[in-house]
């Protein structure tokens, strides 16, 4: 069953030109040049209850202001959206209570005041009971390991605890939609690691909805098998992960490094493409049908192999490639 449903959504945004200098400024009190963006063009896409999915694009591509039109934020220019059938920009009580956003750039814990403060307000405005209350706000501070924090002013916390605050402001009155915009950004490798367990580990055992934003693309691997990618507000792909870098990168890597040097171009060439090259290690570009094969061959071969990895290639680059495409 799909819990969203996006048929055409666009947003413009309207802006105004202005010229430095003084004049410019009495000349614009009188006469505008009005100018219009695009931000989102024409979008559709569905979403089934329980799915975990990565929407992803570079800055200014429409992510985030899908998002808050999907929230109640924004209202769009055209098109329709229906999140647990409810349309968003309605601001219904019922659907509000439903949702949660996090974004890693806003913060809607209060700074000057312990983290436990901004959770019974939540509570209340939730309207929560107490019961209910105490049972999540135990399981997420278990989960996350903040009950030694949540009593320090939240100024005080270290981003990474902050972060994980926010997302149990957000989840303690359980929502069913989870919209999560950036919610690693800034944060180290082992913060980031943390978050993503959790998510993972929340959505598999709550089954709640998630769309993720990120420009990590660790996160976008480690959690979702789905993605959506837009670009300049359109849709260019919508499909499973796996399938995306089979598409765009039919081949994957072979890692090897040797115990001494003295390995040249020619010796290692016949066995893929280089990629990489240095008297100790290469990185190898081989057919996904053939690295096996490939594997054995070097090892088999009598260069003076140390260790050999066959590995995926970064999703980072299968993102730019298809971003690349998408704009020829």
């Amino acid at each position: 069953m799909s819990v969203i449903e996006v048929k055409n959504l666009s947003k413009i945004y309207e802006y105004y030109k202005k010229q430095p200098g003084l004049k410019a400024s009495i000349v614009g009190l009188f006469k505008r040049e009005k100018l219009f963006t695009e931000a989102v063009r024409g979008i559709d896409f569905e979403i089934k209850e329980g799915e975990l999915v990565g929407f992803i694009g570079p800055n200014g591509a429409g992510k985030t202001t899908t998002l808050k039109m999907l929230s109640g934020i924004l209202y769009p220019s055209s098109g329709k959206a229906e999140v647990l059938g409810y349309t968003p920009w309605k601001r219904q009580r019922e659907y509000q209570k439903q949702f949660a956003l996090v974004m890693g750039q806003k913060n809607q814990l209060w700074w000057d005041l312990p983290a436990m403060e901004s959770f019974i307000l939540n509570k209340e405005i939730y309207e929560v009971p107490d019961d209910k209350f105490y049972s999540n706000l135990n399981e997420l501070l278990e989960l996350l390991d903040l009950k030694d924090v949540v009593d320090i002013q939240v100024r005080k916390l270290s981003l990474g605890q902050r972060m994980k605050c926010e997302l149990v402001a957000a989840l303690l009155h359980s929502p069913k939609i989870l919209f999560l915009d950036e919610p690693t950004i800034g944060l180290d490798v082992i913060a980031q690691k943390n978050i993503r367990d959790f998510i993972k580990k929340y959505n598999k055992k709550n089954k709640t909805t998630i769309i993720l934003t990120s420009h990590y693309m660790e996160d976008i691997k480690e959690l979702c098998e789905r993605i959506i990618i837009i670009d300049s507000g359109k849709i260019v792909y919508d499909g499973s992960l796996d399938d995306v870098i089979k598409k765009y990168a039919p081949y994957k890597e072979l890692k090897i490094t040797f115990n001494k040097g003295g390995v040249t171009k020619e010796q290692i060439e016949e066995y893929g493409k280089l990629d990489k090259f240095d008297s100790h290690s290469v990185i190898l570009r081989v057919k996904r049908e053939k690295v096996k094969e490939a594997a054995a061959r070097v090892l088999a071969s009598d260069m003076p192999v140390d260790d050999i990895l066959i590995d995926e290639v970064d999703i980072q680059r299968v993102i730019r490639r298809i971003f690349k495409n998408h704009k020829k």
